[in-house]
């Protein structure tokens, strides 16, 4: 039990009855997996303790804590829904269930379908806590990379960074991006992360000390200044994304003015700006290299101040300031406003979180993810070729994209207008809101929407009129004597089923 203990001591201040859920959760997951082992040798419960702990390290409530310990339950061991939902309640089988569908896609490469997996894996966690839960199991998964077969390591660290550390960029959740890009870099870019990494060892010593002398000027600084609560540290960049910065700097070090940043961390936005000041009077600012991402946020919430300077031996170094708020959402992201939410909308300190907005990324529960409905504009702008899928979706791993407004952009773009449902294969079709399996077999080739004869859904069959839902598997039947009917014109929504359909009729009639 010594794992269960590790999880429960990270969940400081929390209720009894949260830590019997937890318990129980363990337990049944040491059942239901045992004797399994995972490539290392270890017994697989120590990976789902891992998934556990690192939800319960970033805070997070008893019930995705307990999906952690749960997630693998249904796709490797035929753990029934039901069962989980009779255990452990509507809540955790909708976030196991979430997770298991994510585990249904294939990773093609970043030509054929990165794009689509990103945007598969963040309209299929339509509750937010789903993508937390699934980067913690990707994140274990990477640290234990080495035990996998060198053969499939590189797909592996390539999917991360292509699919699972764009979404934590893009959920802002700092650190765990970081980690998955340099634990994914190894094995991805292994000749480069050699390279990056000796380079950056060549500077460490240096910048470590430049680093901590102008920590100790600084905090002297601010104490004569009368600014008296305020937290300081420093980083030092990642390798993953230094590489990248490398590539747009030709190779040259000395074009990477942010290699070390100092942080400073203060009550109030109005302190932010003061403490600016400070800084800039005590060093000489680069030019045009101050940034205020507080009254202009990047995309994906990032909030601070960003000033570069003249160290005065040389060397240049970063300082970047903001409130303690900006900071757990620099860090943790999306996961910062999901825990203030689990725990009754409060912060640990007491406050109450300005981020009422999250509470809609946690529907109701009942069974599968809900598809919101189209209004009637919409379905017609959907139909007849208005764009209706998020712009930014398809710049998932940009650096900046033009929309600061990611709170009503995450809002509303994430968990509307678009379905995505797999083939059999495992491949992701991307289709709009009430979308059929009509839609989908054109989607797929116009010879299998022209010949379909019969529908399976989740293996079920269904009418050609079913609306698909985000996750479901379809399996389209043909025959060669099948041709489409004047009313498939009222069961599609795309256009170009409409069109398919209406070119055979004209075939059929002449």
């Amino acid at each position: 039990m010594e794992g269960l203990k590790e999880i429960l001591d990270q969940m400081s201040g929390a209720s009894g009855e949260d830590r019997a859920l937890v318990e129980k959760a363990y337990v049944f997951a040491s059942q239901a997996h045992k004797g399994h082992k995972r490539l290392s040798g270890e017994p697989y419960l120590v990976h789902l303790v891992e998934t556990a702990k690192g939800l319960a390290a970033l805070g997070m409530g008893s019930k995705t804590v307990a999906a952690g310990l749960l997630h693998d339950s249904i796709e490797d061991v035929g753990i029934l829904p039901d069962t989980l939902e009779k255990e452990f309640g509507k809540e955790v089988r909708f976030l196991v269930e979430g997770v298991t569908k994510l585990g249904h896609f294939k990773y093609h490469g970043a030509e054929r379908h990165r794009e689509s997996l990103r945007k598969l894996l963040v309209a299929t966690g339509q509750d937010a806590r789903v993508l937390i839960i699934k980067l913690m199991d990707r994140l274990h998964n990477m640290r234990t990379l080495r035990w996998v077969p060198e053969v499939k390591r590189h797909r592996i660290a390539m999917e991360t960074l292509e699919i699972y550390a764009a979404i934590a960029h893009r959920l802002g959740m700092g650190l765990v991006r970081k980690e998955l890009e340099d634990l994914a870099f190894e094995y991805g870019y292994p000749e480069e992360f050699k390279e990056t990494k000796t380079l950056l060892h060549e500077k460490a010593k240096e910048t470590r000390s430049r680093l901590e002398h102008m920590t100790r000027t600084l905090r002297k600084e601010l104490a004569k200044n009368e600014v008296t609560k305020f937290e300081t540290d420093y980083r030092v960049k990642g390798f993953y994304s230094l590489w990248q910065k490398l590539m747009r700097k030709d190779r040259d070090m000395s074009k990477v003015y942010d290699i070390a940043a100092i942080r400073i961390v203060v009550p109030t936005v109005a302190d932010c700006y003061r403490v600016l000041g400070i800084v800039n009077n005590l060093w000489q600012p680069l030019p045009n290299k101050i940034k205020d991402y507080i009254a202009f946020p990047k995309p994906n919430g990032y909030q601070s101040l960003h000033t570069t300077v003249f160290a005065g031996d040389g060397g240049i170094v970063e300082v970047q300031i903001r409130t303690k708020e900006m900071h757990d959402k620099a860090q943790y992201g999306i996961a910062a406003h999901v825990i203030y939410k689990e725990k009754g909308g409060k912060t640990p300190g007491g406050r109450a979180t300005s981020f009422d907005w999250i509470r809609s990324l946690i529907p109701g529960f009942g069974g599968r993810a809900p598809v919101p409905k189209l209004s009637e504009q919409e379905k017609k702008r959907s139909r007849y070729g208005a764009p209706s899928a998020p712009e930014w979706l398809a710049n998932l791993d940009e650096e900046e994209v033009d929309d600061p407004d990611f709170e009503t952009t995450l809002r509303t773009d994430i968990f509307t207008h678009r379905v995505f449902v797999f083939t059999p294969h495992g491949d992701v079709v991307d289709l709009p809101l009430e979308a059929t399996p009509i839609d989908f077999a054109y989607a797929i080739h116009s010879d299998i929407g022209d010949h379909v004869a019969g529908v399976k859904v989740n293996g079920k069959m269904v009418q050609l009129d079913t609306v698909l839902e985000n996750g479901d598997i379809v399996e389209i039947e043909t025959r060669k004597g099948a041709y489409p009917k004047r009313k498939w014109l009222d069961i599609a929504q795309t256009t170009l089923a409409r069109r398919h359909i209406r070119n055979a009729l004209e075939r059929e009639n002449k």
